[in-house]
């Protein structure tokens, strides 16, 4: 075997191969999309590219991957073949401590992430950019809408010094406008595909049997989903009835369903009765619809446990309108009452699934297999299946906790794999999380248990199997059902995409002008972009930790304000010791005031703010958000303003909250609002005065004012308070303390 040879490479750890290093030679040209199917090593590009530019241009190299356990195989595999000194690999995650995290930065040469780390100590400027000459970006087609990737291009194309990018991904999808988003996103000036065809790349293909095992519905499933089918009919009659355009239950699509939510939400906007009826009735058809899909697709024990849940929702006094209407239906109710008398799975795929590993565990005991099911219910079901066999299985899902099952926080999810890597169990059972880049080398076998319309999604998975021999994959479909629609449907996208990549690697690798369109950031408009400084100058601001998932807090630091992330117990926002931010969407607004306590946030936030601000973001009718009264929103409004004082402000959308937020902050910021200590108000109570004297003081504000007054009684036992019983006060700490001293006893001069 031939083996890579470079200074920046251990010697005889990374195989030659000759398209590898045509693409990782292209790449060093200009930033460029990697898109190779899974198991050709787009890593090794990525390590091939990356030594060379670290050996010409020096500098950082930064790697983005979507997932804790994708940067830690990347951080393994590049770690493990670069020629480094110890310790010049760092691995930046959320663990990771932001001060720790900014330490290690101005220490390392190649930094390993997960895109929101980066994404928020950007944001609160703990370190930038302008030393990164290479960006490698892994699973590239997320780069889309308002993903962390977007926002950290964009950053980088502006403020690197020396500016690289490498892009990479399996399954870039069938949607040509959507894959030119995303090239469009990332600054992508060419491409280079290939395929499993390539003259270059067939030597290193391994073959890939796909089987797809057709099962008949059981009778008893059947029949539930014949009643299931009843209550679709009945709710689509209800809302035919009322005047809508309603699709045959047979052609009940997710895009013949997205048009009748459309003409729901327009009946709401005209403020209609009716609007609000169907919308309830719609989300019943949502519930039933989900439910036909549990029967046809996933089996009796999935959909006994979502009735049951629904009875459940339904007869409790929190249920909504829809549950208990759906719960009362004697339609309804006959199915759970037969339902729950279903002991065993009726299902074939169970039974079939189960074969298919003992199969292969029995032929290959060295052998791996990895499960896909859609639904965490599916796995659990599953797991216990199979260990019921005689066959280890564990399960592999997200993090987040779903009713009463645990997630697996990401710690679990790298020691999973690692026990399944070095042969500890035989089969993963794994929702979506495991499309991704999970580093399994000898995983012989890949069993979808249902079919999915991804493409995407599809192609994550088959990429499982025949990365360095030969691999089976199984598709299991129900017939006359979703199942095979979505077989269909996945086969059909995946040759487009196919076409779609051939199209991009015939096109010389050279990006499509057509890029530069409407709404879309072009490759131009990247360096044309102001940069913002490295120690940034503008106003202080300061974002809750739990906002950065939108745009706000990205575009705050794109107009050069100081931002600072913490964990805020009141608010969204807050600019200086008086004012202090709530932001709500329209939606959210509605939400909160009929589901949770609106006014009890909002009087919170009068609480502790001189001057509490409420924005109310979106260009939705406030009044017709929900089924409620339009005096019920008129009412909220005028008690938040007149009985609590609080300022409410509109805005359109994240970036024009943003700007509002950037203009409050430099109000508060300039000399002109520095001259009142305190705002001015007509008239003050007793109590008012004290609080508004003690808050005055350095960096005290209202809340802290407060709580001083109630430890020590009086203005002028604050006053004549020593540091050290200060200090012991919730919250003022040693430096607010001596702040207090020194204001309260320095010589007026």
């Amino acid at each position: 075997m031939k083996y890579i040879s470079h200074p920046l490479i251990r010697p005889e750890c990374l195989e030659e191969r000759r398209y590898q290093l045509a693409i990782a030679l292209q790449a060093l040209d200009a930033s460029t999309m990697v898109v190779l199917p899974t198991g050709l090593g787009k890593t090794a590009v990525a390590l091939i590219t990356a030594a060379s530019r670290l050996y010409q241009e020096g500098g950082r190299l930064l790697v983005l991957a979507p997932t804790k356990p994708l940067v830690e195989q990347h951080l393994r595999f590049f770690s493990e073949r670069l020629n480094l000194p110890e310790g010049a690999c760092a691995l930046f995650t959320g663990d990771t401590a932001p001060d720790e995290r900014k330490a290690i930065w101005e220490c390392a040469q190649a930094v390993f992430a997960t895109p929101q780390v980066v994404k928020n100590d950007l944001i609160a400027g703990r370190y930038d950019l302008g030393e990164v000459t290479l960006l490698v970006v892994d699973e590239c087609h997320r780069a889309v809408g308002n993903y962390a990737y977007v926002f950290l291009t964009r950053r980088y194309l502006t403020t690197a010094g020396k500016p690289l990018l490498l892009a990479m991904t399996a399954s870039p999808g069938g949607d040509h406008g959507k894959v030119e988003e995303v090239m469009a996103n990332l600054g992508v000036v060419q491409v280079e595909a290939r395929t499993e065809h390539d003259d270059d790349v067939r030597p290193y293909i391994h073959e890939r049997d796909v089987d797809y095992l057709s099962v008949d519905l059981p009778d008893e499933l059947a029949e539930a989903v014949g009643d299931l089918n009843r209550l679709l009919d009945s709710r689509l009659n209800a809302l035919g009835e009322a005047g809508f355009r309603v699709p045959a239950r047979e052609k009940l699509s997710m895009k013949a369903l997205n048009a009748l939510n459309a003409q729901v939400q327009a009946r709401i906007a005209q403020h209609d009765p009716a609007g609000f009826m169907a919308a309830s009735v719609y989300a019943e058809i949502m519930k039933v619809r989900h439910a036909v899909s549990l029967a046809e697709s996933q089996g009796s024990t999935a959909l006994r446990t979502y009735l049951e849940k629904l009875f459940s929702e339904g007869r409790s006094g929190s249920g909504t309108k829809a549950s208990k209407r759906l719960a009362g239906d004697p339609v309804f109710r006959r199915l759970c009452a037969r339902a729950a008398g279903w002991e065993t799975e009726l299902h074939p795929k169970v039974g079939l699934t189960i074969d298919l590993v003992l199969e292969e565990v029995r032929e290959h005991p060295e052998s791996r297999t990895i499960i896909f099911a859609s639904f965490r219910d599916t796995v659990g079901h599953l797991v216990e299946a199979l260990k019921a066999a005689g066959v280890h299985a564990e399960r592999f899902v997200g993090q987040a906790t779903r009713d009463a099952e645990k997630g697996l926080t990401q710690k679990q999810q790298i020691e999973v794999l690692r026990r399944f890597r070095e042969g500890e169990f035989p089969a993963i059972v794994a929702t979506s999380v495991g499309e991704e880049g999970l580093d399994v080398p000898s995983t012989d076998l890949v069993v979808f248990y249902e079919a999915v319309p991804s493409e995407i999604r599809s192609i994550q998975r088959k990429g499982r199997t025949g990365r360095n021999e030969a691999g089976r994959i199984v598709v299991l479909t129900t017939k006359g059902t979703s199942d095979e629609v979505y077989k269909y449907v996945s086969l059909n996208r995946e040759r487009q995409m196919l076409k779609g990549i051939k199209k991009l690697g015939n096109n010389g690798g050279q990006v499509s002008p057509r890029l530069s369109v409407a709404g879309q950031t072009s490759i131009g408009a990247f360096a044309a972009a102001p940069a913002p400084a490295a120690e940034q100058e503008g106003p202080a601001i300061t974002v809750d930790d739990r906002e950065t998932s939108s745009r706000v807090a990205e575009v705050l630091s794109d107009l050069g304000l100081r931002v600072t992330l913490t964990r805020l117990e009141v608010g969204d926002y807050a600019v200086g010791d008086r004012v202090l931010v709530e932001r709500k969407t329209v939606r959210d607004f509605a939400d909160t005031l009929v589901e949770r306590d609106l006014l009890g946030q909002v009087r919170a936030l009068a609480s502790a703010a001189t001057r509490p601000v409420l924005i109310v973001e979106g260009e939705g009718d406030l009044y017709a958000a929900r089924d409620i009264h339009p005096n019920a929103i008129r009412g909220a409004l005028a008690a938040i303003t007149i009985d609590l004082g609080i300022s409410v402000l509109f805005t359109r959308d994240a970036d024009e909250t943003a700007e509002m937020l950037a203009v409050i902050a430099r109000r508060e910021g300039s000399e002109r609002t520095e001259r009142s200590v305190q705002p001015k108000k007509s008239y003050r109570t007793a109590k008012e005065e004290q609080e508004y004297v003690v808050a005055s003081f350095p960096e005290v504000g209202l809340k802290h004012a407060r709580a001083l007054l109630e430890h020590f009684g009086s203005v002028q036992a604050v006053i004549d308070a020593g540091v050290d019983d200060l200090s012991q006060v919730k919250g003022i700490g040693k430096k607010r303390a001596e702040g207090i001293r020194d204001v309260s006893s320095r010589p007026y001069e």
